[in-house]
Formats: structure tokens, C-alpha cells, sequence
């Protein structure tokens, strides 16, 4: 359905929840390397709980590796503070791909600026930094299933 790209998370548990969410929702999860854990980790299984089998999960190498294989379109959105464009006036699709930063120092710029007008940003108190990773991943994904409910098979 949708698709979550973590690049280079650094927090098992914010990685093992992201995995969680996107299992309740039915979305796929990419993670880019590196990753300074493994996937079989304790934490990450103690955070997703016995969803993280079911999660139809997706591994690169490389962000050029994913890049060659998800090409960025106009269906490839970047959530970072380094913009006012809020995601609530975004219109999200199916297939769209939701990337996400490392929890310390977010995505690489130069990845945004293969489509600026894909930054947005998720909408909260200027004096206020950033949200949690699994918390930025769960409004945005939310937001999705939101704005496309009826394309969901499960949904009653």
C-alpha cells in the first residue's frame, strides 16, 4: 500500500515500533544501511512485539542501491524540519514512499533536493525541535490511511 523508508535509523526500538505500525496498516518498511544494530535484534523484537514477522520488510545496502530501484518521482515525500510546507496539505496515494531520517541528523539534503517540492514537514510548536521517529512515522502513516481509507480491503 504505502511504503516507509527509514534511512540510516539509529534506535532499535524506534525501528522495531515503525515496523509495528506499519504491520497494524499494511505498509512496507525499507530500511537503508547502514544500521549500527542488527535486525534480529532483542530491542526491535521487544518493540514490535510478535507483529515483526508479518512485516513485509525491505533492506538495502545503500540509498543509491534503493534509489536505482524506487527511482524518486512525484510520489516520494521527504519529512524534515528544513521546510513549511505542512503534510496535512499533501495528497497522499497508494504506493506513495514516506522517507524518514536518522534520529540524529534526519535525511541528507542532498536526497531533498532531488524534489524540493516533496519536503514536508509535520506541523507542531516552533520552539520545539522535532518529533520522536516512530512518532513522526505513526502521524504520517495515519495521515495516509487517513486521506485513502476506502482503498483499504480490510477496512470495513
Amino acid at each position: 500500500m504505502f511504503n516507509i523508508v527509514l534511512i540510516s535509523p539509529k534506535i532499535p526500538q524506534n525501528t522495531g515500533n515503525i515496523g509495528r505500525t506499519c504491520v497494524a496498516l499494511g505498509y512496507n518498511l525499507h530500511i537503508v544501511k547502514p544500521i549500527p544494530f542488527e535486525l534480529d535484534d532483542k530491542q526491535i523484537k521487544r518493540a514490535g512485539l510478535d507483529y515483526w514477522p508479518h512485516l513485509s520488510l525491505f533492506v538495502w545496502e545503500s540509498l543509491d542501491d534503493f534509489l536505482a530501484a524506487n527511482p524518486i518521482n512525484e510520489r516520494h515525500f521527504f519529512f524534515t524540519t528544513k521546510t513549511d510546507n505542512s503534510y496535512f496539505d499533501a495528497s497522499f496515494l497508494p504506493g506513495d514512499f514516506f522517507y524518514f531520517g536518522s534520529e540524529d541528523s534526519g535525511l541528507p539534503l542532498s536526497l531533498m533536493q532531488m524534489r524540493k517540492e516533496g519536503m514536508l514537514t509535520i506541523d507542531m510548536r516552533e520552539e520545539f525541535r522535532s518529533l520522536n521517529l516512530s512518532s513522526a512515522v505513526a502521524a504520517v502513516s495515519y495521515e495516509a490511511f487517513r486521506q485513502n481509507k476506502g482503498a483499504f480491503a480490510w477496512v470495513k
